[in-house]
Parts: structure tokens; C-alpha cells; sequence
């Protein structure tokens, strides 16, 4: 995409090594190339038409529905199976057996056999198994308190009480959204091609969307069963501030390291929009105008936005000390002259916290769409794996240790406060765990996701041997750097693929690598339980499919002005 025509000089992206702090990344806000954004975008441009073909539910609120996508090229069909589950039964764990609604994504229109077979696979989830015809597997669970409590208002003709809706923001909760090849599934490559799944996790997020408009639908239906003619609906204004929410634990935070590549591509998306957005030479004073709007409906965000545990509760009161000095310099002296987008970021950068710079960078992307859209077909990674180049010289390594480990070179790695944590799969639990090393018996059963103590060891391997040498003889004698010497050939073209920060100190905090793939995503009001899980609410604001045709598809994610709190 073209840079702008009247620029005065082009803004470079930031440094890799400023980026790829943890406590950067787990400040980031969602943006325009957030996945549910671009989703959302894509559907009403491309005028896709969804309709609920069948909703067989029954008084308690057990039965199957399908509602479908239908775009230019394809239907997809999301097959949703409520279940009536003991309170006893309610677990958001992935080792749960039984949920209140599950779900998959369907390519194409099922017919009366596929629902009978899935009927039969997925209300079981890991226990069941489903076909190269599914391109994703879910689970759900009530927020029983705000559920009981919206069934009870609406089945008695009264509307649900708005702080509930505020503070708790969704009726359901998904526990996990398996894509690519899960149990069964399409693997990525099945629609890799696909237009509409150009970018990173559209068919997850398609799922999800479609869920929230089956969420809303039983709400409603489950009040008429327990009221009947005294039941009305939900007031739309009501319904669209109502998400899906999320519980996220360690299981994600090993994503971002496993997909270094992935994960670069979408750092140097945002990256390389920021900049261009900074670049630009001339604003339209109706373009402050509107960014100061947006900044209001932003700032709104950050106050209907409430969490309990003292982490996020001090990032929050940052981030509001941040945005009333944004609104004082908005006020007082926007920046005059040339790129003033780049002067108002660079104020930032000296004036503000990690959460205030990231939360203005995702706003400066909203003011310049022809600049930022186009980078969201460049996030997917297209090439698989990467094999290892055997020849390949000992002195290329040393330089690309150098590069992407320079930071790491003063760690002492022998210090027990340095290597304090190994990751390891809970054989009872089946998820990541972070265990302390010296406390507990996991360093046998530890996964390799400590790159920067693994790139020193292979540094330090790599002593006796000559510049010129390659690598294919050393990885004979030392096997294990091969994941290493792998990681370092796919960072050789990924400059944002490595988090410059120990993933194994006592000091790590593994909830900046969650919000960070969460921000990607386009989740808001980050909600964490501890330092190593997060609840999060997904679509919250969006319009509901029947309402896409004729609403914002894009920044509906920030609330009206005047919106209830």
C-alpha cells in the first residue's frame, strides 16, 4: 500500500528490542487489525446474509440450533447444542466433561445426517471427534448470575438492570474455541485460501459471533418458556452491550513463542501502521475533530472497564491518569505543524505510561483506514515450518544470537532466581503450567520455551568451533540445539518474533503474553484472576447479524457517548 503523498519524511517502525517487552505487549489495546474488527468489516462489505435455520430448543433449554453465514463464495453454518448442565458440572477448566452449550462451525448447510452425527461427537468436546466438514469446536457456560437474573426480568416483561449488564458484560463464557485440525477439524490449509479467511483466526471468530446471536436468542427463549405471554425480549440498545466472554489461562501463553514467525507478521502489521499513520504531513482539522470524538467514546471504554485483582486494578488507574493528560493536551494545544500525529506520539512516549502510549497507538490507527486496512492480509504465516539449513556457517549464528539475544547476554544463568520457572503439560490437567523449577519435580517433563536460555547455551556450544564452519556437523555432535539453530533461521526473517524478556525468571508475569494474543484478537476489558489467567469479553457493542447490514461494522467496539455505564 502506497505511503501518503504529502508526507515530509517517513517515520520508521520502533525498534524490535522497544516492542518486545513483555510489559509493552501487556499493555497493547485492540486496534482496526484486530481479528474480530476484520471480521466484522469483511461481512457487511461483502454483503454477507445469515439466517437461523432452525432453532429446536425445548423448555429446559436442551435442543440444537443452526444459524448460516452466507457469503459471495461460501455458507458457513454454526451447529449449536444447548444442554440443561448441573450447577455441580459447571467448570470452565479444559478438563470439564460437560458444558452448557457446545458448538461447531460448519462448511457449508447441514443436512438432517450431519446433525445426527454431530449430535453425537460434540456435546463430548475431547471425547468426541469431528470431520474435515467442521472447521472449529467450542464449549460455553452461563455467567449464572447475570443468566438467572436476565431469564427473571424478561419472563416478567422488565428489562435486565443495567449496572448487571455493565459490570459483568456477557451471558455466557467460552472455555475453548479449537480450530486447525482439533479433533478432527479442517487443518488451516482446508481454507487457507478462502478470502475471507485471509487473516489470522476468522473462522474461530466467525464461530464466536455467531454465538453471541444464539446466546441472545436463548436468553429470550428460556424467559418465554418460564414466563409465556408475559415475557417480552431485550432491548436491542440492552443486547448489544452484551459480549462473549472468555476464560484464557497458561494454555495460550505458549502460542506466541511456539509461532515466532506468526507472531512477527502480526507485531510488523501494527508496527508498520503505526508509522504510517505517524507519517502523515497534514491533518484536516474535521480529522481532529473526529479523533478527538473517538477519543471521548475510547475513554469511555476505559471506564466502563472494572477488574478486582490489584494488577489490573494499578494499570487502570495508569491508563486513566494517561487519558485525562491526553484530554488536557487535546484541549489545550494540539500539535501544530507538520505530522502531528507523530509529535502527539512522541509526547506520549515521554508522558505516559506503557498502557497510555499503546491505548493512544490503537487510536491513531483508527484516523487513517486506507493506511492501516490493506496490512491484515499480511498476518497470516503462509509457509509452515521451517527446516534448517545445514549449511549454514557458525559465524551466521553468532550474528543472529548477537541480534535477536543481545539483551540476554548479561543474564547470569546460573542464578536460581533467573531460571526459576519451567514449562511443562500437566498430565492431569492437559494444559501448559508454569512450575517452579526448584520447588516442585518438573524439570524433567520441561517444554523448550526459555529461548533466550536456550540461544546463551547454544552460544556457549558453539565456542570451539570456527566462523566458517557449518552448522550441520555441530548439530551432529549437539542435538539438542536444533530447535535453537531452527528458531534463529525463522528470526532471521522475523525481527518481531522473539519476546526480549526471560519466560522463565521468577519475575515473569505470563498474563502480558496472554492480554498481548488477546489484543490481537480485538477482546476488551481484561479482567485477570491471577497472574497466569484473564477473562476477557469478545464483541461486546458489535451489532448482531441481522443488524450488520445497516450499523457501523467497524468502530462499534467503543460505546456511544452517553452510553449507560
Amino acid at each position: 500500500m502506497d505511503q501518503p503523498a504529502n508526507k515530509t519524511e517517513i517515520v520508521a517502525m520502533r525498534d524490535p528490542a522497544k516492542v518486545m517487552r513483555l510489559a509493552r505487549l501487556g499493555s497493547f489495546h485492540q486496534s482496526r487489525l484486530s481479528f474480530m474488527r476484520i471480521l466484522l468489516r469483511r461481512l457487511k462489505a461483502e454483503d454477507w446474509r445469515f439466517e437461523r435455520r432452525m432453532f429446536d430448543i425445548d423448555a429446559n433449554g436442551v435442543g440444537v440450533a443452526v444459524y448460516t453465514a452466507h457469503g459471495p463464495q461460501n455458507s458457513y453454518s454454526l451447529i449449536a447444542f444447548a444442554h440443561d448442565l448441573p450447577a455441580e458440572k459447571r467448570s470452565d477448566r479444559v478438563i470439564a466433561e460437560a458444558w452448557d452449550a457446545t458448538f461447531t462451525l460448519f462448511d457449508g448447510i447441514p443436512d438432517a445426517a450431519d446433525i445426527v452425527r454431530l449430535t453425537q461427537n460434540v456435546p463430548l468436546q475431547e471425547a468426541g471427534r469431528v470431520s474435515e466438514k467442521e472447521l472449529s469446536v467450542s464449549r460455553a457456560n452461563r455467567s449464572v448470575r447475570l443468566w438467572a437474573h436476565v431469564v427473571d426480568r424478561l419472563s416478567s416483561g422488565k428489562q435486565p438492570d443495567e449496572a448487571m449488564i455493565s459490570e459483568i458484560g456477557y451471558l455466557m463464557r467460552t472455555t475453548a474455541v479449537y480450530g486447525s485440525g482439533k479433533l478432527g477439524a479442517a487443518d488451516r490449509e482446508v481454507i487457507a485460501d478462502r478470502p475471507e479467511f485471509t487473516a489470522p483466526f476468522q473462522a474461530e471468530m466467525l464461530s464466536v459471533y455467531l454465538t453471541r446471536a444464539f446466546v441472545r436468542d436463548l436468553v429470550e427463549h428460556m424467559a418465554v418458556a418460564k414466563g409465556g405471554n408475559a415475557a417480552v425480549r431485550m432491548d436491542p440498545q440492552i443486547a448489544s452491550r452484551l459480549g462473549i466472554g472468555n476464560s484464557t489461562g497458561l494454555g495460550m501463553a505458549p502460542f506466541l513463542l511456539n509461532h515466532p514467525r506468526l507472531f512477527n507478521n502480526w507485531i510488523v502489521a501494527r508496527e508498520a501502521a503505526l508509522a504510517r499513520v505517524r507519517s502523515v504531513a497534514v491533518v484536516a482539522a474535521q480529522d481532529v475533530e473526529r479523533f478527538k470524538t473517538l477519543f471521548m467514546r475510547a475513554a469511555l471504554m476505559v471506564d466502563q472497564w472494572h477488574s478486582e485483582h490489584p494488577l489490573q486494578i494499578a494499570r487502570l488507574a495508569d491508563l486513566r491518569c494517561d487519558i485525562g493528560l491526553q484530554r488536557e493536551r487535546l484541549d489545550r494545544n494540539f500539535p501544530a505543524g507538520p505530522q502531528p500525529w507523530n509529535r502527539l506520539f512522541l509526547w506520549a512516549e515521554d508522558a505516559l505510561s506503557l498502557e497510555g502510549q499503546e491505548f493512544l497507538a490503537s487510536l491513531l490507527l483508527e484516523m487513517h483506514p486506507e493506511l492501516v486496512d490493506g496490512l491484515a492480509d499480511c498476518m497470516s504465516d503462509p509457509h509452515g515450518r521451517a527446516l534448517i539449513d545445514g549449511t549454514a556457517t557458525v559465524g551466521a549464528f553468532r550474528a543472529l544470537i548477537a541480534q535477536h539475544y543481545g539483551w540476554a547476554q548479561d543474564i547470569d544463568w546460573n542464578q536460581r532466581e533467573n531460571i526459576a520457572r519451567a514449562w511443562y503439560v500437566s498430565a492431569e490437567k492437559l494444559e501448559p503450567r508454569l512450575g517452579e523449577r526448584f520447588d516442585e519435580p518438573v524439570a524433567d517433563y520441561e517444554q523448550p520455551l526459555a529461548p533466550a536460555r536456550d540461544a546463551m547455551a547454544l552460544q556457549a556450544a558453539l565456542t570451539n568451533f570456527d566462523d566458517l564452519d557449518q552448522i550441520a556437523p555441530f548439530l551432529l555432535r549437539y542435538p539438542e540445539h536444533r530447535h535453537t539453530v531452527r528458531r534463529l533461521q525463522t528470526l532471521a526473517s522475523a525481527p518481531y518474533g522473539e519476546i526480549h524478556d526471560n519466560t522463565i525468571s521468577a519475575a515473569v508475569m505470563p498474563i502480558d503474553m496472554l492480554r498481548c494474543k488477546l489484543s490481537f484478537f480485538g477482546a476488551v476489558h481484561f479482567d485477570p484472576r491471577s497472574d497466569r489467567w484473564v477473562r476477557i469479553c469478545m464483541f461486546a457493542n458489535a451489532p448482531y447479524p441481522e443488524e450488520l447490514a445497516n450499523a457501523d461494522a467497524d468502530l462499534w467496539v467503543y460505546p456511544q457517548i452517553g452510553a449507560s455505564a
